[in-house]
């Protein structure tokens, strides 16, 4: 592997900024719009050329569920098209990329928690385009990690968590959808895990490591139990809480259709890894303070 930086594209996304932010010593660049674009493919492998990074990390991402319904192309572009280029190029000069994807490459109605070798069958655009771009990443032949993650947020950005306590700030009732199961996941935990990884592949590439892996908060919830988690820490800062009422998905329609159920199961990351993310509700304790601090 090169002495090159880690490169880390998405790069105004909570995932590459907590990158950033947990990378310590480690040479890193964060690349994002206008200069780094997959709607722009021509600039993509000079771009990568004049980096000549050590490894790549593809944290950039369509991740509108519902405006991808109406906006397939672009999706495809940046969930699909633009990872295939990433692994071109990785395979071509032979460095690891670890790649992002989703918990909504499954539909859902398995009833447990899904392990990787589970079928994947995803219910919108959105997962259909993360799927074939862990596929596209797979046919390369590039020496590539693919982290399945679900839920994710942060202390900034556009995320659930954030989207709560901005409502919470206007409104003391809130309907929020208590049938949809899944495991969130902080930012932080999902960058320290990344870079974890990063750091044992800087020792040497290993076949056996290659391959997806299920990344995601330990522990399960509702998206209503996580709004309730957020309200207690927040309510702890002063926020008044509101009265969060549990709904059902059909009371909430939305263009993508969501999976109910899309727990992951973590234990292969564990196992060659041996990376464990932290439970969801302390992690959302640490983000709860971290937005009011």
């Amino acid at each position: 592997m090169s002495g090159g930086p880690i490169l880390v594209t998405g790069g105004t996304g909570q995932v590459a900024r907590a990158l950033e932010r947990l990378a310590g010593g480690r040479a890193m660049l964060r690349v994002g719009r206008p200069g780094f674009d997959f709607d722009h493919p021509e600039r993509v492998r000079p771009a990568l050329r004049e980096v000549a990074p050590s490894v790549i990390v593809n944290a950039a991402a369509y991740t509108a569920v519902d405006k991808a319904e109406s906006e397939p192309d672009a999706a495809d572009r940046a969930n699909h098209l633009g990872p295939a280029l990433l692994a071109a190029y990785c395979a071509e000069v032979g460095i690891p990329l670890i790649h992002i994807s989703t918990d909504y490459v499954f539909d859902g109605l398995k009833g447990t928690p899904y392990v990787e070798a589970d079928a994947t069958s995803p219910t919108g655009v959105y997962g259909a385009t993360k799927l074939a771009g862990e596929r596209a990443v797979a046919a390369s032949g590039a020496r590539a990690v693919v982290l399945r993650t679900s839920w994710v947020y942060a202390a900034s950005g556009r995320n659930f968590v954030l989207t709560m306590l901005n409502a919470a700030k206007k409104t003391s009732t809130l309907r929020v959808v208590a049938d949809q199961r899944g495991c969130p996941t902080a930012a932080d935990d999902l960058a320290a895990a990344i870079l974890a990884i990063a750091d044992r592949l800087a020792t040497g590439w290993d076949d056996a490591l290659g391959g997806v892996y299920h990344a995601a908060g330990s522990g399960e919830a509702t998206w209503h139990g996580l709004a309730e988690a957020v309200f207690a820490r927040a309510e702890r800062h002063g926020l008044a809480r509101p009265t969060v009422t549990p709904i059902a998905t059909a009371d909430w329609p939305t263009p993508a259709r969501r999976p109910p159920d899309s727990r992951l199961d973590c234990g292969k990351l564990r196992l060659a890894f041996g990376l464990v993310l932290p439970d969801w509700r302390d992690s959302v304790d640490r983000t709860v303070d971290a937005v009011f601090a």
